[in-house]
C-alpha cells in the first residue's frame, strides 16, 4: 500500500511540480527577475493576491455566520441550504464565471441595479472578488461547522452564569475556540483564490490597462504565445506561494491538535 501511495503521489503531484522547478533552474537569476518584474506580471500578482486576500476575509465573516446559523438554528429548508454549500465544489468554475458575469453585467439581474448607483462589478476587480467569494466560501463553512457542532454548550452556560454578556461570551469564549478553524478556512480560501482561473476569467475582463488580469490568465497567455520561460517563472512563484499557504494551514492544524490533546 505504501508503494502504491508513493507511486501515485509521485506521478500526479511530485513529478509535475519537480518539472516546473527543474525548468526554472535553466533560467538565470537575472532573466528570472526580468520575467517576474514585468509590469503586467507585477500587476497580475498584485490583483490576484489582494483580491484573494479580500475575498478570504469576507468569506471568514460570512462563512462563520452561515456555519453558526446551520448549527445553532432550525429552520425550513436547512438541509437544502447545507447541501447547496457544496455547489461551488461540484459546479464547473467556467459555468460559475459565465453566470456571475451575466448577473453582474450592466444588463444583468444584480448589475443593472448596481450600475444605477454607480457601482460596476463585471469586468472590474470587484467582480474578481465576487467570483473568489463564491468559490472560497465553502472552505470556511466546512472548516468551522464541525467545531461548532462539537463545542460543548456548557461553556456558554457557564459564561452566562458568571455574568458575561452575549457579546463577551462570543468574543472571549467561543471565538478563541473557532480561531484555528477560521485560520484554516482563510488559508484554504486564500490559496484557492490565488490560483483560480475559470470563475474569474469571464467576469474580470482580462484588461491589462484596467489591471484586471489575474496570474493564472497571464500564465495561459504566455503559453499561447509559446513563452515557456515566462510561464514557468510565474508558475514557480505561484508554487512557492501555494506551498507557504499550505504550510501555514498545516501549522495551524498541528497547533490546534496539540492544544486539544493537552486539554
Amino acid at each position: 500500500s505504501l508503494g502504491i501511495v508513493i507511486t501515485m503521489l509521485s506521478v500526479i503531484v511530485l513529478i509535475p511540480l519537480a518539472s516546473v522547478l527543474v525548468y526554472s533552474l535553466r533560467i538565470s537569476p537575472v532573466e528570472f527577475l526580468g520575467l517576474i518584474l514585468k509590469e503586467n506580471v507585477r500587476n497580475a500578482f498584485f490583483t490576484s493576491i489582494t483580491s484573494s486576500f479580500l475575498a478570504a476575509v469576507i468569506n471568514v465573516v460570512f462563512g462563520l455566520i452561515v456555519a453558526w446559523s446551520l448549527v445553532k438554528y432550525e429552520f425550513p429548508g436547512k438541509w437544502l441550504l447545507d447541501a447547496l454549500i457544496e455547489l461551488p465544489f461540484a459546479l464547473p468554475t467556467a459555468v460559475a464565471g459565465i453566470t456571475l458575469s451575466k448577473l453582474y453585467s450592466t444588463t444583468g439581474f444584480f448589475g443593472k441595479g448596481l450600475s444605477k448607483i454607480g457601482i460596476h462589478v463585471a469586468y472590474t476587480q470587484t467582480g474578481i472578488v465576487v467570483a473568489l467569494v463564491f468559490v472560497g466560501l465553502p472552505f470556511v463553512i466546512r472548516a468551522v461547522q464541525p467545531i461548532l457542532e462539537k463545542m460543548d454548550g456548557q461553556y456558554e452556560e457557564a459564561a452566562f452564569m458568571l455574568g458575561a454578556s452575549p457579546r463577551m461570551t462570543f468574543f472571549r469564549v467561543i471565538l478563541p475556540e473557532l480561531k484555528p478553524a477560521l485560520l484554516t478556512g482563510f488559508g484554504l480560501a486564500f490559496a484557492r483564490g490565488i490560483g483560480e482561473y475559470g470563475s474569474v476569467i469571464y467576469i474580470s475582463g482580462n484588461s491589462a490597462k484596467n489591471k484586471t488580469q489575474v496570474v493564472s490568465y497571464v500564465i495561459m497567455q504566455k503559453l499561447s504565445y509559446i513563452d515557456y520561460a515566462g510561464a514557468t517563472a510565474i508558475a514557480l512563484v505561484m508554487l512557492i506561494i501555494s506551498f507557504l499557504l499550505l504550510l501555514f494551514v498545516n501549522v495551524v492544524q498541528v497547533r490546534q491538535s496539540r492544544r486539544t490533546n493537552l486539554l
